[in-house]
């Protein structure tokens, strides 16, 4: 599956970590909304429906290479931004 802003979380992580159950939980929901949701401040967690920090790296790994940023950038957008 090609990674791109409108590739779908719960697709993207089911093919990419096929040994995670926590996948089939995750929001049918494209990066691109992940993304607005971090810069929105709304709670990541509450976004992809895991509360799994693991799950959420991952997810601001591809989020940093589908920007070409550092995972950083990513990170203190949500670290800043979070309102929970």
């Amino acid at each position: 599956m090609q990674l791109n802003l409108n590739t779908n979380i719960k697709q993207w992580y089911k093919e990419n970590y096929q040994d995670d159950n926590l996948a089939y939980q995750l929001r049918d929901i494209t990066f691109l909304e992940l993304f607005k949701n971090i810069d929105r401040g709304i709670c990541v967690y509450e976004t992809i429906n895991v509360a799994d920090s693991i799950i959420r790296e991952r997810l601001f790994m591809a989020l940093s290479t589908l920007f070409n940023t550092d995972y950083n950038y990513i990170y203190n957008k949500w670290l800043y931004n979070n309102n929970n």
